[in-house]
């Protein structure tokens, strides 16, 4: 009610004041779900004359998204913005960076090569307030302010980068009629997840759909199951040292993690062909059996994106569903975890206009304009949430607020012969049969051997 009052006197005092911007922004000054506030704030920033370069991960459908972003800056600062983006951004931007010539920002959804820049001195140091503005007002604050924290070249550790789009990965699929039609309710607790599976096999049914297939790839759908269970079995501190290999592979809490993710894909009763058709199942294909007549499953463990995966015509929110990956009763102390990954933007040109941008994110209204627009979400807690695209990406976007810890895809942090290699294999062996305990000790190994 507040931000319904304010919005009414927001909506006059703009369309007194700037009718001229209107025909050139998608969403009319004054109009929708927006904190228009923050574009009356944002013009009070003088930035004419000035350039604001941008270099980012998005092209195509994002690309014109963060576009409709950029342009509300545009309009009520007065500054140029250029955004450019590159198939091999990673790439790009140390390039740029070590060649002096680097975008005012530079937004990259990696924050191990962000730490790297920080720590050649490429990266611009962010304010406390910015880093307190992120504990403060994110869901899961300090979990977003460590991620964008590094060591610098003097070796001092500064917040560096800020967070802005995130993509969550606990989510469980599920038909709802499927779920009705057998008097199933939707889980709360992992304990009351084990007692469903038990039940849907006690009906005659399979409750789970696996599938670690994917070309050179294969196997990487299971490690954000044991990423999943690391958080949901110990502590983040635990899962921070495990993704620098602190604590090692073969340590009793990684293995017991991996063990977590074996009693479901391991599980013959359990999963839709078996633990044999774990493996040989391609991610892409595993969450069809939930749409099968009668369905080969119950549920499927995926990220947000696994809709592109589901037969022409699924509508979300009606035809299929998700809930959250939920935590273990027996550990309150652990909260709700959520596992995900999302894109940091850092200052890698210093400039006023760097810095007004860095504020500008801060701004319910340039998180919001995006999820208007569409595949964005935020942890940010002052959006107004009637601003997201659908139901769904508003439910996604209430668990990452409602979020005690969030932790990135522990897969992405680790060095690319381990995350991108040996974690990837070990996991099929491990669904082929081999012990956690062998596993870890493999991937462990593997890890010792490019020290």
């Amino acid at each position: 009610m507040k931000f319904r009052l304010a919005f009414g006197v927001a909506a006059l005092t703009l369309s007194l004041s700037a009718p001229a911007f209107a025909a050139d922004l998608k969403y009319p000054l004054g109009e929708g779900p927006f904190h228009w506030e923050n574009f009356e704030a944002l013009k009070k920033i003088d930035l004419k004359g000035e350039t604001l370069t941008i270099f980012g991960p998005w092209r195509g459908d994002d690309e014109a998204h963060i576009q409709v972003v950029l342009e509300y800056f545009r309009q009520a600062t007065g500054a140029e913005v250029k955004y450019s983006s590159s198939e091999n951004y990673e790439q790009q931007v140390v390039i740029d960076t070590e060649a002096g010539s680097p975008a005012n920002i530079s937004i990259l959804p990696q924050p191990g090569l962000l730490a790297d820049l920080a720590a050649k001195g490429r990266l611009v140091p962010l304010s406390a307030d910015d880093a307190k503005f992120i504990t403060d007002n994110y869901g899961a604050g300090s979990s977003w302010v460590a991620l964008g924290t590094y060591k610098g070249k003097d070796g001092a550790s500064s917040f560096y980068a800020f967070p802005y789009k995130a993509d969550l990965k606990s989510l469980v699929w599920y038909v709802p009629e499927n779920f009705k039609d057998a008097g199933y309710e939707i889980p709360q607790t992992m304990e009351d997840l084990v007692k469903l599976s038990d039940q849907i096999v006690a009906d005659g049914g399979k409750p789970w759909c696996i599938g670690l297939g994917s070309g050179g790839a294969t196997g990487w759908p299971a490690t954000d199951w044991v990423e999943d269970m690391m958080l949901r079995t110990q502590p983040p501190e635990v899962y921070d040292k495990w993704v620098t290999n602190e604590i090692k592979f073969d340590s009793p809490e990684v293995v017991g993690a991996i063990e977590a993710f074996g009693k479901f894909a391991k599980n013959n009763a359990w999963v839709d062909g078996g633990a044999a058709g774990v493996a040989s199942t391609d991610f892409r294909d595993s969450p069809k059996g939930l749409f099968s007549a009668p369905p080969k499953c119950y549920m499927h463990r995926q990220a947000s994106f696994i809709p592109s995966f589901f037969p022409e015509g699924t509508k979300v929110g009606t035809d299929a569903d998700f809930f959250y990956f939920p935590p273990i009763a027996e550990m309150p102390n652990l909260g709700k975890p959520v596992l995900g990954a999302g894109t940091l933007a850092a200052i890698t040109k210093d400039s006023k206009a760097a810095r007004a941008f860095i504020e500008y994110l801060k701004m319910p209204l340039s998180h919001e304009v995006f999820m208007k627009d569409g595949g964005f979400l935020t942890p940010l807690k002052t959006v107004n949430q009637e601003a997201y695209v659908n139901d769904a990406a508003r439910k996604q976007g209430e668990i990452l607020s409602s979020a005690t810890t969030f932790r990135f895809d522990g897969s992405d942090l680790m060095p690319g012969k381990i995350g991108a290699g040996a974690f990837w294999t070990g996991m099929v062996d491990f669904v082929g049969g081999k012990s956690a305990q062998d596993t870890g000790a493999a991937i462990q190994k593997a890890w010792d051997e490019i020290k």
